[in-house]
């Protein structure tokens, strides 16, 4: 129901056709209070209209006419009538939608670990964190919006790796040594070794080889039928005077086998030498240098001023020598020489040796050994073994 109150603009009769008018704009203002405003012409007829109604639910509707003046033609009259109805308000309520947005952030972390060695390797771990922020849009039963936010967390892990470190004198502490020399033996090297002394050619009979890591000299009868001597040296390649000189090598069994390491040089007529290790596994038990069955049981390190001139020598008691590995050497100072064995100190002597040497690595026949024959054990399974050589200065 709605109750309107008339303010004509001039008090006359409304024509049919304006009644009619006004029927149509309080119907289009719906059920509701208000009021409405009209005029009307000299005829009766309407002109304009409006009309405000407050509906029920808050909103308040407007509607307004406005018609042109009848005509008649014959026995048709015409009245046209427009008019628009406009509602203002606001609605409020709970819109239930989709919500789709985009996360943006930044993951920022400190990634923190322990490294073992020169390293190459994996970095593994687990980020968490949590992700705040705010969502800011306008609904309109789809919800779109953008979250940001940032993200932090920490990466903790562990990397590991394999560290190859320049290798130092077995048992040596407290002093600074620089590598000078090196041989792994990963393969034969001809700018570092010859593979005969100075004053004899090279015996064309193979008895050494470089394989799986190591130098490997064996007893071996050559074209003639003779077991022969098999040097290997860096005469003319490298010399030294004083430092630490290291190798680690198994020995050779049977009779006649005299397996060295030492450091010699030849200058004009003098010959100053200093034996590392010398082995005589054919000596025998009554010997002291082996047992029955010629397997070398001890060795010796020996100083030599000159050819013929003994500064000192001692033997030294072992294991089978031929059953594994050991590390044989000498720290060699200027007044001094103290000989190792697997780092412990075997033997020491205070002589002056001056003079730069190079290194001999040898398997030769004889000596103290006495001389091979048909029982000393022939071919590669039967060498003198160097798994490495090694030297290093002071400092």
């Amino acid at each position: 129901m709605i109750n309107v109150s008339f303010h004509s603009k001039a008090k006359r009769v409304l024509s049919l056709s304006a009644a009619a008018s006004v029927s149509v704009l309080l119907a289009a203002c719906g059920g509701g209070t208000g009021s409405a405003q009209y005029s009307i012409d000299s005829s009766g007829n309407l002109t304009s209209a409006s009309a405000s109604t407050k509906l029920a639910n808050g909103s308040t509707q407007t509607t307004s006419v406005s018609t042109t003046p009848s005509t008649t033609t014959g026995s048709t009259t015409t009245t046209t009538t427009t008019g628009t109805t406009t509602t203002t308000g606001t609605t409020t309520g709970t819109t239930a939608g989709t919500t789709t947005g985009t996360t943006t952030g930044t993951t920022t972390g400190t990634t923190t670990g322990t490294t073992a060695g020169t390293t190459t390797g994996t970095t593994t771990g687990t980020t968490t964190g949590t992700t705040t922020g705010t969502t800011t849009g306008t609904t309109a039963g789809t919800t779109t919006g953008t979250t940001t936010g940032t993200t932090t967390g920490t990466t903790t892990g562990t990397t590991t790796g394999t560290t190859t470190a320049t290798p130092m004198p077995h048992g040596q502490t407290g002093t600074a040594w620089t590598l000078t020399f090196q041989d792994e033996f990963n393969s034969w090297n001809t700018a570092k070794w010859n593979d005969t002394i100075w004053y004899e050619a090279s015996n064309p009979t193979k008895n050494y080889t470089v394989s799986n890591g190591s130098l490997k000299i064996w007893p071996q009868r050559d074209a003639t039928g003779k077991f022969f001597n098999r040097t290997i040296d860096t005469d003319g390649k490298y010399y030294q005077t004083y430092g630490f000189f290291e190798i680690e090598a198994k020995l050779p069994i049977g009779k006649g086998t005299w397996p060295a390491f030492w450091l010699f040089n030849h200058i004009g007529s003098r010959r100053p030498e200093i034996d590392i290790m010398e082995a005589y596994a054919g000596g025998g038990p009554a010997s002291g240098w082996s047992d029955a069955n010629f397997h070398p049981t001890a060795y010796a390190p020996t100083v030599w001023i000159d050819a013929g001139r003994l500064a000192g020598t001692k033997t030294i008691l072992t294991s089978d020598l031929s059953a594994s590995f050991n590390k044989y050497a000498v720290k060699w100072e200027p007044n001094r020489q103290t000989f190792y064995f697997n780092g412990r100190e075997v033997y020491t002597l205070a002589v002056t040796m001056p003079d730069p040497m190079y290194i001999m690595l040898d398997l030769w026949y004889g000596s103290a050994s006495g001389q091979p024959d048909n029982t000393t054990p022939q071919g590669i399974g039967n060498s003198y073994e160097i798994n490495y050589v090694r030297a290093w200065k002071q400092g």
